[in-house]
């Protein structure tokens, strides 16, 4: 099964994140499909590619709640 989630990156004490595609049971930072966009919770700037989130959303990938709740907030 496939998730959208976020991929922590960044330096310590300066969070950013990574929307990415993944495998249900991998590692949060570990291996993904695809990066759909980022988010700085800093700024609280969102940048995601819609198209391709809607793409993964009809091919069976389910979001995170917190991946829900960016994306609504953004729409």
């Amino acid at each position: 099964m496939l998730k959208i989630r976020l991929m922590r990156v960044g330096k310590r004490n300066q969070p950013s994140y990574r929307i990415i595609i993944t495998e249900a049971r991998s590692k949060r930072d570990g291996k993904y499909v695809e990066s759909l966009g980022n988010w700085n919770p800093k700024t609280n700037e969102l940048k995601i590619d819609k198209k391709r989130y809607d793409y993964w959303l009809n091919h069976g990938a389910q979001p995170t709640l917190r991946v829900r709740k960016l994306h609504e907030e953004a729409t």
